[in-house]
């Protein structure tokens, strides 16, 4: 099996090598521009789109009439830069990925200022060093051990600080079978996941905590006049407390699936439209929405709980430990009843589960959890196959799921 993992580190940096990064990225900016505004002359002309050949040979053009591009970044970066641009222009077309947008240009303080360098790069984990392209050697704060073989390397700036992500590979034997126990979990707001075994595990609600703080330094910042100095020293403020919240948020979603993981060889979760649940009620002029107010307090809760971000971990750290990971639609698992398997909504009342039929009781998070996970393991009995995403399609036959566990 081949595992493919990125290392991120803090880079040790000075002004001076803080503004050769910058004018690297801001070369790495101007080629995506020019490159996409070929692109788009391209297209609009309606000729044949120029593919990453045509643009690198555009691009030696273009370090002639701006010799900064040559001085100031590596060609390794630039011309990775094009075969960005050429497979997000590709995507775009794609009809297997709708969610694709063609991509846009890259404007000076609204983009994310990065470059990445395929190779020509060195890494000295013993001191703690890294050899970039027109930048020598840099030191980094050592983390944590890197494993594999180092492909690429991507430096970025976030928070006021600059970043070196590298990316391995690295091929391990095809792992033995995971533990043979299983679990199913329903994602809410409440609860942030709620078991079939019963436990409950707390949200993190990382954005909730810090919304007063967040709310106080907004209002400063509107106070103030727009790019002095105050206003800039208020606006790194802000994005500093919003990386503080990502960062909480990851740490606790990666030690909660590799905890899950570790113990689990199948895990089952739903397969819930995420970006339907949090779309806007404010509706139009013409047809106003109701409950606008409310559904975006519940909007918020559910972007800040990271539910997509927690089924993508999980899917790779079961995969790499032999597990298996299955999506199954969410229709009914709230209603229906794991002891007998009558469907009903009043079978559930806020957080608790009452069944109509047979008098079962139950935390309502904790039914909907064995729900999931016996129709998970009634797709596997039914000989079902998940697609390439974890997810399967159709809700299983072959009688009342509800009873496969």
């Amino acid at each position: 099996m081949l595992i493919k993992k990125a290392f991120k580190y803090r880079l040790r940096t000075t002004p001076e090598i803080e503004e050769q990064l910058r004018r690297m990225a801001g070369c790495r900016r101007f080629v995506w521009n020019d490159g996409l505004s070929a692109i788009k002359t391209a297209l609009d002309s309606e000729e044949r789109r120029p593919g990453y050949k045509q643009l690198c040979d555009a691009l030696l053009l273009t370090k002639r009439t701006h010799p900064f591009l040559a001085e100031d970044a590596p060609s390794q970066a630039l011309q990775q830069t094009l075969k960005d641009l050429d497979r997000a222009v590709k995507d775009a077309f794609d009809k297997k990925q709708p969610l694709k947008e063609f991509p846009t240009f890259k404007k000076k303080g609204k983009c994310t200022e990065s470059f990445r360098i395929p190779q020509g790069f060195q890494i000295d984990q013993g001191s703690s060093r890294i050899k970039l392209p027109k930048l020598g050697w840099l030191r980094y704060r050592n983390s944590r051990e890197m494993t594999g073989i180092p492909k690429n390397v991507t430096v970025s700036l976030h928070a006021g600080h600059w970043y070196a992500s590298v990316q391995t590979e690295q091929e391990i034997p095809d792992p033995a079978q995971g533990p043979s126990k299983h679990i199913g979990g329903d994602r809410g707001i409440n609860s942030f996941l709620a078991m079939s075994d019963g436990t409950l595990i707390q949200p993190l609600n990382a954005f909730k905590e810090a919304s007063r703080k967040l709310g106080r330094l907004q209002r400063q910042l509107s106070r103030k006049v727009k790019f002095s100095e105050n206003w800039k020293k208020c606006k790194a403020k802000i994005t500093k407390l919003h990386s503080r919240i990502a960062a909480m948020r990851k740490d606790f979603l990666h030690k909660l699936s590799t905890t899950i993981a570790k113990n689990h060889g199948l895990v089952v979760l739903e397969d819930l439209k995420i970006k339907n649940m949090s779309a806007s009620a404010a509706g139009t002029i013409e047809a106003p929405g109701k409950k606008v107010k409310q559904k975006s307090g519940m909007n918020r809760s559910i972007l800040d709980q990271g539910w997509a971000e927690f089924a993508r971990q999980l899917e790779y750290k079961l995969r790499w430990r032999g597990g298996m990971f299955l999506k199954i639609p969410p229709q009914y698992t709230s209603q229906r009843c794991s002891c007998c398997g009558h469907i009903h909504p009043s079978n559930r009342k806020r957080q608790a589960f009452l069944c109509l039929s047979c008098g079962f009781e139950d935390h309502a998070d904790i039914n909907a959890a064995k729900n999931i996970l016996a129709a998970g393991l009634a797709v596997i009995a039914c000989g079902e196959h998940p697609d390439v995403t974890g997810s399967v399609k159709q809700e299983p036959t072959g009688g009342d799921y509800a009873l496969a566990a």
